[in-house]
């Protein structure tokens, strides 16, 4: 390991994880990613190798069966999973924050049920905000649920829903009618526990099937269909609708500090091959690392590579610490996503026409990394963020 993105000042159990954690992706992961990006293959086989190295309860409490670790820990072993497959750190984060949104928000009950099936990865989560004509504007989805009894009846359409099919717990917003004034407080989360797979899979809830991506492979991305699909009242995640928006918006809080912690992984391995290629190609009868304007892009790539990495650590030991984060987070996300694309397309120059080439790992970054610069809300939405933040916190 170089000496970037080294973090200070972790425990020797937070040591132990992440070696083991960097040790998987340098045996399981890196040698076949490529491959099964190619194929857009899910990593079966990789997934099973986390759930015993148990990634899946990371942050689960000890109680459920989880390891009881902090967020810093967790975003650590994402970045160290994007080093290796964005793909595979996509397949944990959307779990994360399911689980994540039960353990803060959920009831006694739904903590009991739940939590230690999500740890030992039995059950894999999903989450659903997003919908074909809404995607950071939240308060314009809608999918609606209805109460009808003892049962909710939900009607609708949503999108962008990673792990749609193998997932087989999905958290999903809907609008219900509280009567609230704010659009906000008529908004509700749902426990659907469904069957893995596409098609009609319960009466009322179909997923079509995969979305095909420019890149991002492997995990499926998915639509939801809801036909008057029934389930119990007791589905709601904490039991009282109308709190839907806030338990969602939490989530997400937590889920940017994961997507930068991503972008910290790719940008690294963007880094990795350019210095490692750059000392193995000779132009002008020379390494071309000895060529200045080479030198002044790794130096560019490696600063890029140290702050965003920084910046997820502070992020995550604000969250970490009890204290509000989203300021924080935003800035992560925004940064990390940012850098990521410039080292990718850096490391993409460094390598010349053979970055071109479906043979080099960088064309497989090349196309990933643009995922980030969207995920869990674009950058106008991150500045949109920090922006009120820093009004609220240097108001006249």
């Amino acid at each position: 390991m170089g000496r970037l993105a080294r973090t200070e000042g972790l425990t020797d159990v937070q040591q132990e994880i992440l070696g083991a954690v960097r040790h998987f992706v340098d045996r399981e992961i890196l040698p076949v990613a490529t491959e099964l990006e190619h194929a857009d293959t899910y990593p079966q086989e990789i997934v099973e190798g986390l759930k015993k190295l148990g990634v899946f309860g990371l942050m689960i409490p000890e109680e459920y069966g989880g390891l009881g670790e902090s967020l810093l820990t967790y975003a650590l072993a994402v970045e160290e999973l994007s080093r290796g497959w964005m793909s595979v750190s996509g397949i944990i984060n959307t779990h994360f924050i399911v689980a994540y949104m039960v353990r803060q928000h959920g009831t006694v009950e739904q903590k009991a049920r739940l939590l230690p099936r999500l740890a030992t990865g039995e059950l894999r989560g999903a989450f659903s905000m997003s919908e074909p004509g809404c995607g950071s504007d939240v308060s314009a989805i809608r999918t609606k649920a209805r109460l009808d009894g003892d049962s909710y009846v939900i009607d609708g359409q949503k999108m962008w829903l990673t792990n749609g099919g193998s997932a087989n717990l999905v958290a999903v917003l809907c609008r219900t009618d509280q009567g609230a004034d704010s659009v906000y407080r008529n908004m509700t989360t749902f426990l659907i526990e469904k069957e893995p797979g596409f098609g009609e899979v319960a009466p009322g809830l179909t997923i079509p099937g995969k979305i095909e991506k420019m890149g991002y492979k492997g995990v499926d991305t998915t639509e939801l269909l809801f036909d008057s699909y029934r389930l119990p009242a007791d589905r709601v995640l904490g039991g009282e609708p109308g709190r839907g928006f806030y338990q969602m918006m939490d989530g997400i809080e937590v889920g940017r500090v994961n997507v930068a912690a991503r972008g910290c992984g790719v940008a690294r391995r963007a880094f990795e091959l350019a210095i490692a290629y750059a000392q193995q190609r000779e132009t002008f009868g020379k390494r071309i690392a000895d060529h200045q304007a080479v030198q002044f892009r790794l130096a560019e790539m490696a600063t890029k590579v140290e702050a965003a990495h920084q910046m997820v650590v502070m992020a995550a030991r604000r969250k970490d610490s009890g204290e509000r984060n989203d300021l924080e987070a935003g800035m992560a996300k925004y940064l990390a996503s940012e850098y990521c694309k410039e080292v990718v397309e850096d490391s993409f120059r460094i390598h010349g026409g053979y970055g071109y080439s479906k043979e080099y790992e960088i064309e497989r970054l090349y196309r990933e990394a643009p995922m980030l610069l969207i995920g869990e809300g674009t950058a106008d939405i991150q500045k949109m963020v920090i922006g009120r933040r820093l009004l609220e916190d240097y108001r006249l």
